[in-house]
């Protein structure tokens, strides 16, 4: 064994000598490329997680601790009253399972649309085509608070070519409801439809016409070519962007507030978590008090850790897949 090592050992470093030095070069080179990917990678994680660590850490914390200069991240008086004073004030229960109701069925009607116009964009010709899918760039690229306004008022005075409105004398007042939300998201014009279009469009045009070709002369139409060959082969992209509509629509903050405002979710109610903290502790305790800014932080972390925990869960039950479906769809795409 030990001759063994000698005679590679000495076997580099006579082919080092016989290469002018470029074996060595190449060893160190790549011993420092190896160093700074590492320093790199490491200083990436840090910056992740270093602020849901310090979090975790000032959420099991008393105030008296937050105070403390001694306490810096392990809480000297370690408490878990902080995630059920959070609870409390967000209606935690009812907000969560609003937020699941909600995110889960407005991601499961964006991909279902969604890849229907994206498989039409990748294999279909119409007329003005083009123009349709420019149609579709500008949904990605025009933030919605440009049109925040045409929506306030189409949804405050919803009517459709006028035939509400003719029957009825007025028109309809679709604001405070959950409808408006739906039906943006079955006519693609969601939280971040544009997106998945065109990463489903992209996917599908990468799948060889020749399969589809083969499943016309055996006799499948169009609906079953697109149902028994098309969608299996497309679950990788479908499970991402499914993935990216529920963790999108889990956090969203604007189309929350504007068409499900009367609705508790977990986004809304961590927004108001500060303004709500002075007047639930009044509500209790029956004395108007000051809630310090640090403790209100505090609350405000312990709830943001309520808000994503739940994301942590999907993740490490679809971590697998999400990871697989990147992945094909980076290489086809």
């Amino acid at each position: 064994m030990t001759n063994a090592k000698n005679v590679g050992k000495a076997s580099f470093w006579e082919r080092n000598r016989l290469s002018g030095g470029y074996l060595l070069r190449k060893k160190v080179i790549e011993i420092v490329v190896s160093v700074c990917r590492f320093i790199l990678l490491f200083g990436m994680c840090f910056l992740i997680l270093q602020p849901i660590l310090n979090k975790i850490s000032v959420s099991f914390m008393t105030e008296q601790d937050l105070f403390n200069p001694i306490v810096t991240n392990i809480p000297e008086h370690f408490t878990t009253a902080n995630y059920k004073m959070a609870s409390d004030v967000m209606s935690y229960p009812k907000a969560l399972m609003n937020s699941i109701i909600i995110s889960l069925t407005i991601a499961v009607l964006q991909i279902a649309v969604c890849t229907l116009v994206g498989y039409g964009f990748a294999r279909f010709k119409f007329p003005l085509k083009k123009l349709w899918f420019a149609c579709v760039i500008l949904v990605i690229l025009i933030p919605p608070q440009t049109i925040v306004s045409s929506l306030y008022l189409h949804f405050r005075f919803f009517d459709i070519l006028g035939i509400i409105k003719l029957i009825t004398g007025e028109a309809i007042n679709l604001r405070g409801s959950k409808l408006p939300y739906y039906l943006m998201s079955a006519t693609c014009m969601g939280l971040k439809n544009g997106l998945y279009i065109y990463m489903i469009r992209q996917f599908f045009r990468n799948i060889p016409e020749d399969m589809e070709e083969a499943a016309y002369v055996d006799g499948c139409g169009m609906l079953r070519t697109f149902l028994r060959i098309m969608l299996p082969q497309s679950k990788p992209i479908l499970s991402s962007c499914f993935l990216f509509a529920f963790v999108w629509q889990w956090t969203d903050g604007f189309y929350s507030k504007m068409f499900l405002g009367s609705t508790p979710l977990v986004s809304t109610s961590l927004a108001r978590i500060v303004d709500s903290l002075g007047a639930y502790i009044q509500r209790i305790s029956g004395i108007k008090t000051t809630i310090s800014v640090a403790y209100s932080n505090c609350i405000l972390s312990t709830g943001t850790l309520m808000i994503i925990l739940p994301l942590i869960v999907i993740y490490l039950f679809a971590q697998r897949a999400f990871v697989e479906s990147i992945s094909a769809t980076g290489i086809k795409m």
